[in-house]
């Protein structure tokens, strides 16, 4: 794996750190806060560890530096790495909402599970996800704080619907919210927004309800897990709802005229087409292709349908 380190300054001490899913870069970040308590969020995939850690040497935090490592979910292009950062950074705390630490400490069933969908493309896409031992692991509930030094905090706020076990992230000195999945994937090279619906936890009006939270908390601006900043606050978080309604209205759509995945995978591509910039001929294919790897068409419709037939 390429393990090439591009780090971007963000401003308020906060870096950006391309964490190379798979050895992609663009699709997976992390985030460096370099405050009075070093905080790490979002250390990606076990395949992340060795991108991220030459990383923090490089931004002068070492192994006894790091305060904290925080996941906004414990899916494995997020959580996949924090058994591996834990190690190499053995003072940090582990900060998760609860419906999600035990997988952390014991990670064999969400291994089993993932195995399940990916296959074998589960080694090259997210490695294993190693235990970190449960006495430094601190499960969030609906609120929580993590403490960044100088008064500085990150506050925890539940936001399912993507998955149960998400939070978004608020830093009380920039304003800066870490949406996870919640608001969806943002693509900087086209600043196209799309859904991430995944099975099995995905529910429209959860969804919504995390994106008003979100709206409520007066964000100054939005880090995407997938990928990097976003300044126009309200306009995004508005067509990320947009597009959770216009993708769930097509699935129920397909589903009931009676029509199989398939069918409603091509139906919402068609729908879509013209929503997206990615979609155009002139842009990169291998941009669309790595994009779909990540968050496929397939993977999200399925999500819908699930949600829909549990709702039935």
């Amino acid at each position: 794996m390429d393990t090439t380190t591009t780090i971007t300054p963000l401003g308020g001490d906060v870096y950006e750190i391309d964490t190379r899913m798979a050895g992609f870069s663009g699709i997976t970040a992390g985030y460096l806060i370099r405050s009075d308590r070093p905080c790490l969020v979002e250390p990606g995939t076990a395949g992340s560890a060795p991108v991220v850690q030459p990383a923090l040497t490089e931004l002068g935090v070492g192994p006894g530096d790091l305060a904290s490592v925080v996941v906004t979910h414990i899916h494995l292009d997020h959580a996949g790495g924090v058994g591996d950062i834990a190690e190499m950074y053995p003072d940090a705390e582990v900060v998760v909402h609860e419906k999600g630490a035990r997988h952390l400490a014991s990670p064999e069933r969400l291994m089993r599970s993932a195995r399940m969908v990916y296959g074998d493309s589960l080694d090259s896409l997210f490695g294993e996800l190693k235990p970190t031992e449960a006495t430094r692991i601190r499960a969030v509930e609906d609120t929580g704080v993590i403490d960044l030094g100088g008064g500085r905090r990150l506050e925890s706020h539940y936001s399912p619907g993507h998955a149960k076990h998400h939070v978004g992230l608020i830093d009380s000195l920039t304003g800066d919210l870490y949406v996870g999945d919640a608001a969806g994937i943002y693509i900087p090279e086209t600043a196209d927004i799309r859904p991430a619906t995944p099975p099995p936890d995905f529910d429209l009006d959860t969804a919504l309800r995390s994106l008003d939270t979100f709206r409520s908390l007066g964000p100054q601006r939005l880090l995407f897990a997938h990928y990097g900043p976003v300044s126009t606050v309200r306009d995004t978080l508005e067509r990320s709802a947009e597009e959770l309604r216009i993708w769930v209205d097509t699935v129920r759509d397909a589903r009931d005229r009676g029509l199989d995945l398939d069918h409603a995978v091509a139906m919402v591509t068609d729908r879509t087409r013209d929503r997206y910039a990615i979609t155009r001929e002139d842009v990169d294919p291998e941009l669309a292709a790595k994009y779909e790897i990540l968050n496929s068409a397939e993977s999200n419709v399925a999500g819908i349908m699930h949600a829909l037939d549990r709702h039935a």
